[in-house]
């Protein structure tokens, strides 16, 4: 990035922060704060302060103008200090970071940025379905990181002061890392005798359960010929076992409704083994796990802009998220409403503020909003206009 543009953005960013209120999160005089200016090569953070340092924030930020802020994730007695010991740590909220280049099945060389945050909404509506199902985790915040995701804030009481160990089973727990299928079946009594049943309250059992019966569901309306090919596309289940189940499905639906994992011989049973492994990897949520484990991480902070996207990190409410789209609903209305003189370096296709286009390489006059995304993302240099 030439000097002209860091120049640019860095007015552009201190004009941003100027009009706009950045929120405080939870006890920010207990957060260690920390952040990157316009630097030429923009990686040196400027840590270990604290809210006493930093001063006012929205002085703080309209005067500096950073490129990056962020805030730790641990309470500490003294943010402030030079070293972590010397910080004494108190607690910390529970983080998940949700990164679309570390996704399963995505291509960061070949799949568009637009592609790329689309699939990461899908794994971030997996990932609140768990921790609001199977947790009951209630003081939560979502927000999308002005990047390639969203993070996702845990602040009840109750896993403030657990530990990295502690951390890593609810990272193990999301992911369905080793989940253990035959833990997911319990016994039950019925007219004096008892049987094997899936767990269907709540969990991965409930998933499971729930994937049976729509399996089920859906096989009955079926001719045979087309469930049966429906069932033998599920590991382990050959013709055979495929004709047992479906036998099963008809004359004993009852009982697979109740999740009994007995009704239909060995079959049933590998047939909740297959389940089990298409809910794991349809549902599971793969969430950075140094992230979640770290007490003491820092994160970015609500309501700032990112400085390689000039995305503004935005805090959603649950029932944003679904709708919400990150290049258009992030966008700030700063940037809005002029045009600027840029040069294109990386001519190519676009998706922005709900348009898709291809853009050609050199000098050419851009809407300001689409103008610094583009050289906030190294894709173009601010000229003289």
């Amino acid at each position: 990035m030439e000097a002209r543009t860091r120049d640019y953005l860095e007015g552009r960013f201190g004009d941003y922060y100027r009009s706009a209120d950045v929120a405080l999160p939870p006890a920010p005089e207990r957060r260690e704060w920390g952040y990157i200016p316009w630097s030429a090569g923009g990686t040196t953070m400027v840590r270990h302060q604290s809210l006493l340092d930093v001063g006012d924030l929205g002085d703080f930020l309209s005067r500096t103008a950073p490129r990056h802020v962020y805030f730790s994730s641990a309470r500490f007695d003294d943010p402030g200090a030079g070293t972590m010991d010397e910080k004494g740590w108190q607690s910390a909220d529970l983080v998940f970071d949700l990164d679309a280049d570390h996704l399963p099945g995505v291509d960061p060389e070949t799949t568009s940025y637009a592609d790329m945050l689309a699939a990461c909404k899908d794994d971030l509506l997996n990932l609140l379905d768990i921790l609001e199902d199977d947790f009951a985790f209630a003081d939560t915040q979502v927000v999308f990181s002005g990047g390639r995701g969203y993070h996702v804030h845990v602040r009840d009481e109750g896993v403030r002061e657990l530990d990295s160990e502690a951390r890593r089973e609810i990272v193990d727990y999301v992911r369905a890392i080793d989940l253990d299928v035959e833990g997911l079946v319990g016994t039950e009594s019925n007219r004096g005798t008892t049987r094997r049943v899936l767990r269907r309250r709540g969990g991965w059992g409930a998933r499971v359960h729930d994937r049976l019966i729509e399996l089920a569901e859906n096989l009955r309306e079926m001719d045979e010929a087309s469930a049966l090919e429906r069932l033998q596309e599920l590991q382990g289940i050959g013709e055979g076992r495929a004709k047992t189940i479906l036998g099963q499905v008809h004359n004993n639906f009852d009982a697979l409704r109740e999740g009994n994992v007995e009704a239909g011989g060995p079959g049933t049973r590998i047939l909740v083994d297959a389940l089990a492994r298409e809910a794991t990897a349809a549902e599971t949520a793969p969430i950075d796990e140094p992230v979640t484990t770290d007490t003491k991480r820092l994160i970015r902070l609500p309501g700032s802009l990112h400085g390689g996207s000039s995305l503004r990190v935005k805090s959603l409410e649950r029932d944003e998220v679904a709708d919400f789209e990150p290049l258009e609903d992030a966008i700030p209305d700063r940037f809005r409403g002029r045009d600027i003189e840029v040069r294109v370096t990386d001519p190519g296709p676009v998706e922005f503020d709900g348009d898709s286009f291809t853009l050609s390489h050199g000098d050419q006059s851009l809407e300001e909003c689409l103008g610094v995304f583009l050289m906030a993302r190294g894709r173009a240099e601010k000229v003289t206009e």
